[in-house]
């Protein structure tokens, strides 16, 4: 599995970010984003990011990164269709 860690975070940066000392969840969020941006891989984004954290999730669970890649799975998800009065009220 470290091969493909390494083909999707080609320059390290989900990796580096496991290893900052002290590092907040902001500072995540702009390292994430500059991987979503830069990262080119032919895996769909939401596979890469479920492979991320398969690999460092359970063994980082409460790391400020885990945390951004669970939101950012939870952002790619297809919206839920909402049908009759629920949809068109609030």
């Amino acid at each position: 599995m470290t091969n493909l860690i390494d083909a999707i975070d080609q320059r390290g940066l989900i990796r580096d970010s496991y290893v900052i000392e002290g590092i907040t969840p902001g500072e995540c969020r702009s390292i994430f984003l500059d991987w979503a941006l830069f990262e080119d891989h032919e895996m769909p984004q939401p596979e890469r990011i479920k492979t991320l954290l398969a690999h460092y999730g359970p063994k980082a669970p409460d790391h400020p990164m885990t945390e951004v890649l669970r939101a950012a799975l939870e952002d790619a998800a297809p919206p839920k269709r909402r049908g009759g009065r629920s949809g068109r009220v609030g």
